[in-house]
């Protein structure tokens, strides 16, 4: 009865060892991260991960990515890292950083989507941390959302958008970076980026040089719906309401100003009704409007409203990475 009655009302806590407990059994556990909120399970137990993909409603071909809490263990497990990678380890992980390398026979098709390459990522969240030391497998762990909308930050998010679909969220605060882990594969020389996140190009090239950022360079295309990698879908990060990603100025007039809603770098609109404005860092820090950007979709996606306007951010730093998921969230950029 306590696990029926846990599948109508998942528990929200800070129990590692009941968390592991899940885990351990072939279930699934939302856990923290410093990115996003993760949906975990036993990356060696392919009925486990299959529960993943019917909890997120999410395409089969979008392969996940794994985590441990080191190196070492990814190598006991059959995996190898190339120099380069192992450079950026060394000053990123763990951290807000994903990396693509081929795969091992240990890790099931299901986690890679019967690619031959892997994601793989140590997070930087200490509850999360702690509850991979104690478990002999790593975790697959795409957002624990469903599929294409809005990735949480909270322990909160996640009850209200899975509901009943997971036994236990582990409760570890507020995400402190906000946005997704970037991720930069190892299957080109020189190396590709495939998704603009937490760690930026420059601090990346900074360390070992050219990173190719353009999609179709390497013959992988960044944007698309056969992904090598996870969080390269077309559209993905969606709200309800239709959100446009464009400076707010061209658009405004095209709508009634109290049935828009905005989300901005540092700026307000005098048209606009203040309860309506979501202003991500008003001294104009990147990395604070990153940590704030998926609660304000999430907020502004709230309101009575016809339209989200959403600004273009400097296209720099965090910038892109910001700017790369409104641009999937909009329906013209």
């Amino acid at each position: 009865m306590a696990a029926f009655l846990s599948r109508i009302h998942p528990m929200v806590g800070t129990d590692i060892q009941q968390a592991a407990h899940f885990l351990i059994a072939g279930d699934l556990v939302a856990i923290p991260t410093e990115t996003v909120y993760g949906l975990a399970a036993n990356a060696f137990n392919a009925t486990a991960v299959a529960k993943i993909y019917e909890a997120k409603n999410r395409p089969n071909f979008n392969p996940l990515i794994i985590h441990t809490n080191s190196l070492q263990r990814l190598a006991d497990w059959g995996l190898t890292f190339p120099e380069k990678m192992v450079e950026l380890a060394e000053h990123f992980s763990p951290g807000p950083l994903t990396y693509v390398i081929p795969k091992s026979s240990n890790i099931p098709d299901i986690v890679t989507a019967g690619t031959p390459a892997v994601a793989v990522r140590i997070p930087n969240h200490p509850v999360t941390l702690q509850l991979l030391t104690q478990l002999p497998f790593p975790l697959a762990a795409p957002s624990a959302n469903p599929s294409g909308y809005v990735s949480p930050t909270s322990a909160m998010h996640v009850q209200q958008q899975l509901g009943n679909k997971i036994p236990y969220i582990l409760d570890g605060g507020s995400c402190s970076v906000g946005v997704e882990s970037t991720i930069i594969s190892f299957l080109t020389e020189p190396p590709t980026l495939l998704r603009h996140g937490g760690i930026s190009l420059e601090q990346l090239e900074a360390l070992i040089g050219k990173i190719i950022d353009k999609p179709g360079e390497a013959g992988e295309n960044i944007i698309t719906d056969n992904p090598v990698a996870p969080g390269q879908l077309a559209r993905h990060y969606a709200t309800h309401h239709p959100l446009i990603h464009a400076q707010p100025t061209l658009h405004i007039n095209q709508y009634n100003p109290n049935r828009i809603g905005i989300i901005s770098f540092k700026t307000t609109f005098p048209t606009i009704p203040l309860s309506n404005q979501f202003v991500l860092s008003n001294k104009g820090d990147l990395n604070e409007a990153a940590q704030h950007l998926f609660a304000a979709m999430r907020l502004v996606d709230e309101l009575d409203i016809d339209i989200i306007l959403a600004e273009k951010f400097p296209n720099e730093g965090l910038g892109r990475a910001i700017n790369d998921k409104l641009k999937r969230a909009s329906i013209q950029a």
